[in-house]
């Protein structure tokens, strides 16, 4: 088991939770604005969702031994 892997999983939900849940303290950090300036607010829970669920993937991909990301 990778720990690395176990790490993009955990931020993976994170990522996903602050979007899904519509957290404003996720969504008022400073590059979290930006993006939400750009694509307005549910824009902004787009990208994070979809960021969230690749970084999970990617994780779960790790943690498996698919995927290494140890290097």
């Amino acid at each position: 088991m990778n720990p690395y892997g176990l790490l993009f999983v955990a931020a993976g939900g994170f990522t996903i939770a602050g979007a899904v849940c519509n957290w404003d303290w996720f969504m008022n950090a400073r590059k979290a604005r930006f993006m939400e300036a750009l694509l307005t607010r549910n824009g902004a829970r787009v990208f994070y969702g979809v960021l969230g669920l690749a970084l999970f993937v990617i994780g779960f991909l790790g943690v498996t031994g698919i995927v290494d990301i140890s290097q």
